[in-house]
């Protein structure tokens, strides 16, 4: 089964790795996606790997704030539209099938991303089930990611990655440092500053390592797969952050992180050596 068609790995090649882009993909009809094969990968991963909220959240909420489930993940999965719900099996790829698709899904790409950013590392693939008008709120994720569209139409809004007027660096350091939940603060005044994507069954669409965003579900029950991965650059920029962060706390204000194709060699080496001394 070819996922990417030609086209689409040219796509995909013309964006990758800090442009939005949106292109076709095959696995729509793949039966390890629908809802009874994902009722069954729910009862094999690991119940924390498993994370499922009401549907109806706000844009920007905090994650203390968003209430707890009412239904079994079983039953939310069966009856996803009538539970009104939106729920992500995570870590798919420790499932042996499961990891096989990614595996798949992924070697299409491989020599396009290898010859852009280097060895595709960490790769990880998570599923997400939603009802109508089901909203994942506003957040950001430091992974490279490849969202399929499988089944049910949502709309997509994707912000620039390097505005720091949506994020602050502040945010970001506090992330990687375990201080700060993936959900960031919104503002009706980001909206002008994204752009909404429909996707439906067959799209894909690459998003950048940290690029903030949120989905809403216009159509469901909805299914998506994410493909993602990490490459040395995303490291990079996560040590950077943390160093930053440290940099602050003494009272100094450092420089962001360079976006690709620049590097952030320097800062990474400083904090991981700090990180064996046990200074972080």
């Amino acid at each position: 089964m070819t996922v990417f068609p030609e086209a689409s790995r040219m796509a995909f090649a013309a964006a990758y790795p800090e442009t939005p882009a949106q292109f076709a993909h095959g696995l729509s009809d793949h039966p390890l996606l629908t809802l009874p094969a994902l009722v069954a990968l729910a009862a094999r991963l690991n119940s924390a790997d498993v994370e499922y909220n009401p549907g109806k959240l706000p844009i920007g909420i905090a994650p203390q704030d968003v209430p707890a489930p009412r239904l079994s993940i079983a039953d939310t999965i069966s009856s996803i539209e009538e539970a009104d719900s939106w729920m992500v099996l995570k870590f798919i790829e420790n499932d042996p099938a499961y990891k096989a698709l990614l595996d798949e899904t992924l070697s299409e790409l491989r020599d396009l991303v290898t010859s852009i950013t280097g060895e595709m590392l960490t790769p990880q693939g998570f599923i997400f089930v939603s009802a109508t008008d089901a909203v994942t709120p506003f957040h950001f994720d430091p992974e490279h990611n490849i969202l399929l569209q499988i089944r049910g139409e949502k709309i997509f809004n994707v912000f620039p990655q390097a505005n720091e007027e949506i994020v602050s660096p502040e945010a970001h350091e506090a992330f990687h440092l375990g201080e700060h939940h993936r959900n960031l603060p919104w503002t009706g005044g980001f909206a002008e500053k994204g752009n909404a994507i429909a996707l439906a069954p067959g799209d894909a669409l690459h998003v950048p390592v940290k690029a903030p965003h949120w989905v809403k579900v216009t159509k469901g029950p909805a299914v998506s797969l994410s493909v993602t991965w990490r490459s040395e650059w995303s490291y990079e920029e996560a040590d950077a952050r943390a160093f930053n962060r440290m940099l602050r706390r003494a009272g100094i204000t450092p420089a962001s992180p360079k976006r690709l194709p620049g590097r952030n060699t320097a800062k990474s080496v400083a904090f991981r050596g700090m990180r064996k001394l046990g200074l972080n």
